[in-house]
């Protein structure tokens, strides 16, 4: 993945999510998401405190100066909390500000800061160039789990390529990888024994946790997956 097509995919996935939140009005703020234990108040909380502790990356990457996401996962729920309870209208406008503070941070970014490694939540050292593209599955996705109307089939082909590339990844580093080859059109991923196929949104749906198998087919037993992130 370059860094240009993330920035691309950046910069349409922060409109794809506005469009999201757009359409719910403040009193269905309340109502659950399509996470479980969470609200469409949560769910926008904790894309706002995403965006700030991305700028935290950059800082890192541009100071040399460590700089975590967040000083603590407790830390991180408290604030996600704490931003879940504003009234809808300072909720929205804390949502746009993190969003403008992140912009701002990507776009100043210095060129030969990309390179910089910082390091990831889940203790996984990154360049800093991988930081558009760790925003592109928290606004994609996490528009999708607001349960307003959006879904995978509204999400770019090339990107739920990608966003599939991602998921397969990160069960590999952990040991975590099914017994799955998934296909869909020319995209193929994995070598396990069962083949999974069938359209891209829904295969993307399925291993990230976001849709049942329905629509998809299978060779054999419908495995059980791993939590993606």
């Amino acid at each position: 993945m370059t860094l240009p097509a993330a920035l691309d995919w950046w910069d349409s996935g922060e409109r794809f999510y506005q469009s999201a939140l757009d359409t719910i009005p403040d009193g269905d703020l309340d109502r659950p998401s399509l996470l479980p234990g969470w609200s469409r108040r949560h769910v926008t909380a904790h894309v706002a405190r995403n965006a700030d502790a991305l700028v935290n990356l950059l800082v890192w990457a541009r100071t040399g100066v460590e700089t975590p996401m967040y000083p603590s996962p407790e830390a991180r729920d408290a604030g996600i909390a704490g931003t879940a309870s504003l009234p809808a209208g300072e909720l929205r406008e804390e949502y746009a500000a993190a969003v403008r503070r992140l912009s701002q941070a990507v776009r100043g970014h210095p060129e030969g800061a990309w390179a910089a490694q910082v390091r990831t939540a889940q203790g996984r050292a990154v360049p800093a160039s991988e930081v558009p593209w760790m925003r592109c599955r928290e606004v994609w996705v996490h528009a999708v789990d607001l349960g307003s109307g959006a879904g995978f089939a509204g999400i770019p082909e090339d990107l739920l390529a990608a966003l599939v590339d991602d998921v397969m990844a990160m069960w590999g580093r952990a040991g975590r990888l099914p017994d799955i080859r998934c296909v869909s059109g020319p995209h193929a991923w994995g070598g396990g024994s069962v083949t999974v196929s069938g359209p891209l949104p829904r295969l993307a749906a399925w291993l990230t946790g976001r849709g049942a198998a329905g629509g998809l087919t299978f060779d054999g037993p419908v495995p059980l997956l791993p939590a993606w992130l």
